[in-house]
């Protein structure tokens, strides 16, 4: 390994999913002014909007956002392409003999 371009302030960080209030501690360099106690020992702390814990990947609870109706501006706008349910069917000229409906 090359000298000098690992960081050196590794410590024991602990993370808090802010939606689930999970917390995980685990080894890290980020920075960060906040500390939490966690069984009697005090950790810096890093805040996470979404972790393992939250993120529907990984708990399979997706969930369809639609945000100002971006599914229903798509929807008016390829509604011209939409094909219809049942076309009417094209009406045969040239019928083989023997193939007539009884």
């Amino acid at each position: 390994m090359r000298k000098g371009i690992h960081p050196d302030n590794y410590r024991l960080v602990a993370f808090k999913d802010m939606s689930n209030d999970d917390v995980f501690i685990t080894k890290s360099t980020a920075d960060t002014k906040e500390t939490l106690e966690v069984k009697g020992v005090e950790y810096p702390l890093v805040k996470l909007e979404i972790s393992r814990t939250s993120h529907p990947f990984y708990t399979g609870k997706a969930k369809l956002v639609d945000t100002a109706g971006r599914i229903d501006k798509f929807k008016s706008k390829y509604k011209k392409f939409k094909k219809e349910a049942n076309p009417p069917a094209p009406e045969a000229k040239d019928a083989k003999p023997g193939t007539e409906e009884k």
